[in-house]
């Protein structure tokens, strides 16, 4: 007799705001240290952030992704934790990226005024949604102005 296994596939997202200051070296910090463990657990996905607030996409399996999250909101870096979504779904969106960083806070002017009059303004940078659809908006939004100013470099 054959029992197929499916592994499900879930995806989280959450916003924060952080305890202090945010630049890219932290981001990094963050972003280093949850490669290794990421690429074990078979999860990937994605950080924004802003001067002050942090929105994250990871997806993965119900079990290693719960326990992430776990984790992320004991982290004391920052406070406010609010989950947006968690939700099973068919195919990743982020499959390619063990753990990737935006910092909004390094756009130009001009982009980050579009961002703003788009999502809205929060402690001076672009307001992080708190609506599943409209995340995931947000983030194809940064993606197709980072695919524009590659294609006019």
């Amino acid at each position: 007799m054959f029992i197929a296994i499916i592994l499900r596939m879930y995806r989280l997202i959450y916003k924060s705001r952080s305890i202090g200051p945010v630049d890219w070296e932290l981001v990094n910090q963050i972003i280093s240290s949850s490669e290794a463990q990421n690429s074990q657990d078979n999860i990937t996905g994605v950080l924004l952030a802003t001067d002050s607030h942090f929105l994250q996409v990871i997806e993965g399996e119900f079990e290693e992704l719960n326990n992430l999250f776990m984790r992320i909101a004991r982290d004391t870096q920052h406070d406010n934790v609010q989950l947006i979504s968690f939700a099973c779904i068919e195919s990743r969106l982020f499959g390619g990226w063990v753990m990737h960083g935006i910092g909004l806070f390094d756009f130009n002017a001009e982009l980050s005024q579009q961002l703003i009059d788009k999502w809205g303004e929060e402690d001076g940078g672009v307001r992080f949604p708190v609506q599943e659809w409209q995340a995931l908006a947000l983030i194809n939004d940064i993606r197709n102005a980072q695919n524009q100013s590659k294609g006019a470099d």
